[in-house]
């Protein structure tokens, strides 16, 4: 028996305003974090800090980590360097 009356194959929360807007929530960070990382990625190796790329490729922070190596560690290396 079913439940679900929206569920087609088990997909039952796409079809609910609740699954629509988490999706579109998931979907919007996704981009989000993509966007940071890849920003930070190609600043950390432009700068040669081979660290903080290893870091940053494999640490997901939805994009908090980036923001803060593009706008405070990255600058404060510089200065340094």
């Amino acid at each position: 028996m079913n439940y679900y009356p929206y569920a087609e194959n088990g997909r039952w929360w796409l079809s609910t305003p609740l699954g629509f807007g988490l999706g579109m929530a998931f979907a919007v960070l996704l981009l989000w974090s993509l966007f940071w990382k890849g920003l930070a990625l190609w600043k950390s190796a432009r700068g040669s800090h081979k660290w903080w790329f290893v870091i940053l490729l494999l640490v997901n922070t939805a994009g908090i980590l980036d923001i803060l190596y593009i706008y405070v560690f990255s600058k404060r290396m510089k200065k340094s360097d």
